[in-house]
C-alpha cells in the first residue's frame, strides 16, 4: 500500500519530465524537450495542456522540432493529457515503440530480496561516475562521457548529495560493476530511474539489489512512496514480484519527418 493517493500517484506520474544536461526545452501545449546527440538526439515529448485539439497541438510539436533542426519526435503518452495525442498519432502512422508500466510503493517497511553475491554502494567518487558509464552506453546506446562529461557528471551526483534531492547506485558482482541506477525525490515521492544492467549479468539479481538500495535510502531521507515506470520487457515483471502496484500504462510514438516541401 502507498502513502500517496491513487490520484496523487497519477499525479506526480504525469508531472515527471526530465531535462538532460545541454538540452532545450519549451512548454507551450505541450512540454518538448530536445535531447542532446549523446543521447540520440530528437525531440521528446509530453504533458498536453492546450485548448487547441489534438491535430493542431501535434502539428506544433513538429513545427517546433523542425525548427530545432531534428527530424525525430517521440511522444509519451500520459492519461491526464488534455488533449489526447494518442488516436491522432496513430492516425500519421507513427511508430509505437515503448511501453511502460507505472508503479508505486510505500518505501516504509519494502523488502526486496538480493542475493548475497551482489554489493551495493553509493556513487561519490569519479572512478564509480565513469563505472557506471560504463553500464549505461552500451544498454542505453548512447556516447561515453569524456573527460568534461566526468566532470560534469561528478558535480551532479556532489549537489544531489550534499541537498538530498537524490543519489545514484551502483551495484557490483565481485570487483565488477554490473548494474546502476538513480532516484531523485520530489514532494514525497522518490524517483526511480535510469536503472540498468550488463546484459551478460542479467537475472543474478544485481536490479533487485540497485532497487532496494534506492528504497532504503530514499525512506532514510524521509520519501514515503516510490515511484518508477517499468519497460514492460524487463523490469515491470520484477518491480510486481517485489510488491510494486501497478497504476497504468504509458506508451511511446515515434514520428520520423519527412524533409519539408
Amino acid at each position: 500500500m502507498s502513502g500517496h493517493t491513487a490520484e496523487e500517484i497519477l499525479r506526480a506520474s504525469a508531472a515527471w519530465v526530465w531535462f538532460p544536461r545541454e538540452s532545450d526545452h519549451r512548454n507551450e501545449h505541450l512540454q518538448l524537450v530536445r535531447y542532446p546527440q549523446r543521447f540520440g538526439g530528437g525531440v521528446r515529448g509530453s504533458q498536453v495542456r492546450s485548448d487547441l485539439d489534438a491535430a493542431a497541438v501535434l502539428d506544433h510539436a513538429i513545427d517546433r522540432t523542425r525548427a530545432w533542426g531534428e527530424s525525430q519526435f517521440t511522444f509519451w503518452t500520459n492519461p491526464s493529457d488534455a488533449p489526447d495525442l494518442e488516436e491522432e498519432l496513430r492516425g500519421r502512422n507513427a511508430e509505437h515503440i515503448d511501453t511502460v508500466a507505472v508503479f508505486a510503493l510505500s518505501v516504509d517497511g519494502a523488502v526486496v530480496d538480493v542475493p548475497d553475491e551482489v554489493t551495493v554502494e553509493i556513487v561519490r567518487t569519479r572512478e564509480q561516475v565513469r563505472d557506471v558509464d560504463a553500464i549505461n552506453v552500451p544498454v542505453w546506446q548512447q556516447q561515453p562521457l569524456d573527460a568534461q562529461g566526468l566532470r560534469e557528471e561528478l558535480a551532479e551526483v556532489a549537489t544531489a548529495l550534499e541537498t538530498r534531492e537524490g543519489f545514484r547506485v551502483l551495484a557490483r558482482i565481485g570487483d565488477r560493476a554490473v548494474s546502476t541506477g538513480g532516484c531523485t525525490i520530489v514532494d514525497g515521492f522518490v524517483r526511480l530511474w535510469g536503472a540498468s544492467t550488463r546484459e551478460e549479468d542479467r537475472g543474478r539479481g544485481a536490479y533487485r539489489a540497485v532497487l532496494a538500495e534506492r528504497l532504503r535510502q530514499s525512506a532514510a531521507w524521509g520519501a514515503k512512496t516510490a515511484l518508477v515506470k517499468g519497460r514492460i520487457s524487463t523490469s515491470a515483471p520484477i518491480l510486481a514480484r517485489a510488491g510494486f502496484t501497478h497504476y497504468g500504462d504509458e506508451r511511446a510514438y515515434r514520428l520520423t519527418l519527412p524533409e519539408p516541401v
